[in-house]
């Protein structure tokens, strides 16, 4: 049963927000899942060890022959059914994903074809941080007279990590969540909170396959073409980037901690959810966490989680969910995003 809508309905707009709203939303996720358990066949590691430092009970693993566009298309035809809408009545395509099928040729364009249309399609990579950086994107499109967007989460981690790297090979999953977002006058968007700090890319990044240092025989025979991350700053970085622009945008919104629905944090970790979470002032029953379902799977984090809220009753029309996440590059990003119509 969908929630009933809030009875307290909010008639003046949030400063630097705009009257978008989501008017689908849908999710793919792989058939096959990958326990803890499963990974301790093969590593040295256990079920215990996972979940006590990570909260991840299991993830899904695409199918061999899919790539990330599979992922987004069946995601991304799944959100179209939910707003009642046809491929034809999209005017952008938007694909958050740093796991492209390709080094050369973006997702987005791949997606559009799928879908049968001829539209603008181009890739948002920030990392972890896409959805949310999408998010403003298509903002942007529909305040300058875009027709509906549609903007996708997908990810194929499984493929990009060392299977062999048990501090990597245990956090990641693979996965998609679609939005189509229009313009509507009784939707709210934003504010938003976002920004990078290339100082320094290896504490989460992949040495080889890019100009910098292209793939060769040995350095392949190395695996330094798998993605690497010195955990404890990672850690570090996502709890203080995620925290502080969380309260940034709460502060542009003129709002306070008591003012968010729910709030839905990129699912990297539990512990840097929880640590955010406190720090932001958001008690446990106000958070919506699906770490242990999907594991990390960057991008399409969000989205992922917030079909599964959906899916689960969690949301209502009129709810205002506070978005923040963190990524490689390093990035971070958070903004408001009003639920339906109150």
């Amino acid at each position: 049963m969908t929630p009933a809508p809030r009875t307290d309905a909010r008639t003046t707009r949030l400063p630097g927000s705009l009257p978008v709203a989501a008017l689908g939303l849908g999710s793919f996720l792989p058939d096959e899942v990958v326990t803890n358990d499963d990974l301790a066949e093969k590593l040295d590691t256990t079920d215990e060890w996972i979940r006590t430092r990570t909260g991840i009970h299991q993830r899904h693993r695409l199918a061999p022959d899919d790539a990330t566009s599979d992922l987004a298309t069946r995601a991304a035809r799944a959100a179209l059914d939910d707003a009642g809408m046809v491929p034809g009545d999209i005017a952008e395509v938007l694909v958050a994903t740093t796991t492209p099928d390709y080094l050369v040729s973006g997702v987005a364009p791949i997606v559009a074809d799928n879908l049968g249309i001829r539209v603008p399609a181009l890739d948002v990579n920030a990392a972890c941080s896409g959805f949310v950086y999408g998010l403003r994107q298509a903002a942007g499109l529909l305040a300058t007279g875009s027709g509906p967007v549609l903007l996708i989460g997908a990810e194929a981690f499984t493929r990009a990590v060392d299977p062999q790297d048990r501090n990597v090979a245990i956090l990641f999953g693979d996965g998609a969540g679609a939005i189509v977002l229009g313009t509507d006058d009784a939707g709210e968007l934003g504010p938003f909170d976002l920004g990078a700090d290339g100082s320094d890319p290896t504490s989460l990044y992949t040495p080889v396959g890019g100009t910098r240092e292209p793939a060769t025989v040995d350095n392949i025979d190395e695996r330094r073409n798998f993605m690497t991350m010195r955990g404890r700053e990672i850690y570090r970085f996502a709890v203080a980037h995620m925290s502080a622009s969380s309260l940034a945008v709460l502060a542009s919104a003129g709002l306070g901690p008591d003012d968010v629905d729910m709030f839905v944090g990129h699912q990297a970790n539990i512990r840097i959810l929880n640590a955010v979470a406190d720090k932001v002032g958001i008690p446990a029953e106000r958070c919506h966490t699906t770490v242990h379902l999907h594991g990390n799977t960057s991008a399409a984090s969000i989205p992922l989680a917030l079909a599964h809220a959906r899916d689960n009753d969690r949301l209502a029309p009129g709810d205002r969910l506070l978005l923040t996440a963190f990524g490689a590059g390093l990035t971070w990003g958070s903004c408001l995003l009003t639920w339906g119509t109150a």
